[in-house]
């Protein structure tokens, strides 16, 4: 085994330790939550234990689990997505369906328990509480 790798896992797709980043707004939002709980509970380890970054207007990627190191830098930091693919994962990773995934719509969505795909809301609809922080910048080039 690579010093690279996850123990445990079917395939060896991203290089390790996992790396996310996010810009100094994004992570001081009040919508940013840094979780050690879930339900009234402590934070499972399925679940990120025993801390969890939840954003909940960006991709589920962005909410990284089990945070050992947390380091500010003066550049934009290289993730392990983005890195992996950078022409299907960009940084800034908010939910513009406006631009599809190189490899599938992102226009609509199915939620958790239900049927019908519906529209999908820019920013996961949180945009009210967060639009201005993207106030003019490219979202198709940023997406």
């Amino acid at each position: 085994m690579r010093p690279s790798e996850m123990p445990g896992q079917a395939w060896n797709t991203l290089d390790w330790p996992y790396r996310e980043g996010l810009r100094i707004d994004e992570a001081m939002h009040p919508l940013t939550l840094m979780a050690v709980g879930l339900y009234g509970d402590v934070l499972p380890n399925q679940n990120g234990a025993p801390l969890r970054l939840v954003v909940p207007w960006k991709y589920g990627f962005k909410g990284i689990k089990s945070i050992v190191r947390i380091s500010l830098v003066e550049k934009q930091p290289v993730t392990s997505w983005n890195v992996l693919a950078p022409r299907e994962y960009g940084f800034y990773s908010n939910v513009n369906p406006a631009v599809d995934h190189p490899r599938w719509s992102q226009a609509t969505e199915r939620r958790i328990g239900e049927f019908r795909r519906r529209e999908t809301l820019a920013f996961n609809g949180y945009g009210e509480w967060v639009a201005d922080m993207y106030r003019g910048m490219d979202l198709k080039r940023f997406y």
